[in-house]
């Protein structure tokens, strides 16, 4: 008989209370749908909306609220900025719902989250007006993370990340794309006909690589209209944010269902944006509570 790995403790650090290293969050605290925010205070305005709070909890950048929402369980964590604190949240949610902290073993039975990111971005196309709300559809990962996981290729589009470098003159010193998709059952089940479909990019980094110039100057100026000009099948680049594209490739990877959807709050081709966008966000919140 095999001999079951056993996870070391530098491998997966768990505190003196019980909790989990990075979100001090405990097995018997996780619950099977989580909203996922990238603000901390964000996790308030998500849990102003439950009918009870069952635990909060707060450590550096991610804070968690959980409770119940119209007798839904639910918990809303925060994950703060960029794909690398998605690396973070998701491998630690997995390791509570799939680990034997006691024992350091995968658990034999396989335990599926819910994993919904709420988020705010900036689009892409003159037709995606500020206040849209976008599902990412395919996200588009700049950050290369899951290139370190092994089973990349298989869950990814790697024909849509041929033709995307191709169009735009990828660099070879930047890290490669890669493109996963949301949970199908997800989008249906939270998406209607107010949310709009989209390829969502996720950058890594808030200037340069989403085509922002403040002082330095940008390896390719004319990158962003190259994305707007992109188009794939029917599949066109709608929107920037940062956390999508990590998110649904390791959740799928790991076999569970994550998807994206964002309230627009800027246009990078034309330039506008509005500082004034909570009304929006807060609409979205109810919105995606109510389907979950």
């Amino acid at each position: 008989m095999e001999t079951k790995r056993i996870i070391s403790d530098s491998e997966m650090i768990i505190n003196d209370d019980g909790s989990i290293f990075h979100i001090h969050l405990r097995p018997e605290q996780l619950r099977d749908n989580i909203i996922i925010v990238g603000d901390p205070a964000r996790v308030n305005i998500v849990a102003s909306f439950f009918d009870n709070i069952e635990y909060e909890v707060s450590s550096r950048e991610f804070h968690t609220i959980a409770g119940t929402y119209k007798g839904k369980q639910v918990m809303c964590l925060s994950h703060g900025i960029g794909g690398d604190n998605i690396d973070i949240v998701v491998n630690e949610l997995d390791a509570l719902a799939n680990i034997d902290f006691a024992t350091r073993q995968v658990k034999e039975t396989f335990r599926r989250l819910n994993i919904i990111r709420i988020g705010t971005s900036g689009g892409l196309q003159p037709d995606i007006p500020i206040g849209s709300y976008v599902i990412a559809e395919k996200g588009i990962g700049f950050d290369g993370v899951l290139n370190f996981y092994s089973g990349r290729n298989e869950i990814c589009d790697i024909d849509f990340e041929h033709h995307f470098c191709e169009a735009v003159g990828w660099n070879s010193l930047w890290a490669k794309p890669y493109v996963a998709d949301a949970d199908p059952e997800l989008i249906s089940r939270i998406g209607g006909n107010d949310m709009k479909r989209g390829c969502t990019i996720s950058a890594n980094g808030f200037y340069g690589p989403q085509g922002r110039q403040l002082r330095l100057p940008l390896a390719d100026p004319e990158l962003n209209h190259k994305i707007e000009a992109f188009q794939y099948k029917n599949f066109r680049i709608t929107n920037y944010e940062m956390e999508s594209a990590a998110l649904q490739g390791l959740c799928k990877l790991m076999g569970h269902r994550a998807m994206t959807v964002c309230a627009i709050i800027a246009n990078r081709m034309s330039g506008n944006a509005t500082p004034n966008y909570k009304t929006a966000v807060r609409d979205l919140i109810v919105t995606v509570l109510d389907r979950l």
